[in-house]
């Protein structure tokens, strides 16, 4: 009897582990989400994963630049750019955008190009909490992180940690720190023109300069600032802020 038995204690107790393990998990993931919520991170974990990059190749991590500032002490043009550049649902949805999943999934199926779909509320998950590797556990973690963001954080708050951690240059993390890198001036005098070229570079930073912008990037530029009005211009941020 008892030899019958002794499997189902073992498989009782692993159970049981997992099970306290993911009570753990929960509450130290939703302390920390409310905690970032009102503090700014010292750092993030795509930048902790830059710099282990570059120990593991034998390089010095490089020094980053990273100021963070308020919602108040940015430029509304800046807000407004990212939004049209990288999430026009914002406003309206609860951190996934369906139609667009769908249309990459369409693409996909396709052959085509898959474009990108994340919201800026799973970049801010991303950013803030996770690794570089794209498998499915990750992106499970990452929807998870966005759903908690989503019902702790409001939407300015979500976009102003948004602002402030996109790296928008090689070790430059935020508007702040690329304003005055790039531009010579704070955040909060960014006109639109300024704002849609640091949107612009945002896919690739290592690779677009926005101090030195290409024909592409300027491209780009033109294009969001047509999306910055087409989806209403300032009088969109006031949905939410």
């Amino acid at each position: 009897m008892k030899t019958i038995l002794l499997p189902f204690k073992y498989l009782y107790y692993f159970i049981k582990t997992i099970f306290l393990t993911g009570c753990v998990y929960f509450l130290y993931s939703v302390i920390t989400v409310l905690y970032l919520g009102f503090f700014p991170p010292l750092t993030t974990a795509f930048m902790d994963n830059e710099a282990n990059e570059e120990i593991e190749s034998f390089v010095l991590p490089s020094q980053i630049d990273y100021d963070w500032v308020s919602m108040d002490k940015i430029s509304g043009n800046m807000a407004l750019a990212v939004i049209a550049s990288e999430d026009q649902r914002f406003a309206d949805h609860w951190g996934f955008d369906l139609e667009q999943i769908h249309k990459a999934i369409k693409e996909k199926e396709r052959g085509r190009r898959v474009r990108g779909a994340s919201t800026i509320s799973q970049q801010v998950a991303k950013n803030l909490f996770l690794w570089k590797d794209k498998n499915l556990f990750r992106k499970g973690v990452e929807a998870y992180y966005t759903v908690l963001i989503e019902l702790l954080w409001s939407k300015e708050t979500i976009l102003e940690t948004y602002l402030n951690i996109a790296e928008l240059g090689q070790n430059v993390y935020g508007v702040q720190a690329a304003s005055t890198k790039f531009f010579k001036k704070d955040a909060i005098k960014l006109n639109s023109g300024q704002a849609a070229i640091l949107a612009a570079v945002i896919p690739n930073p290592k690779r677009f300069k926005a101090d030195r912008p290409s024909r592409y990037i300027l491209r780009r530029q033109g294009q969001i600032q047509t999306q910055m009005n087409f989806i209403g211009g300032k009088a969109y941020l006031d949905k939410f802020m």
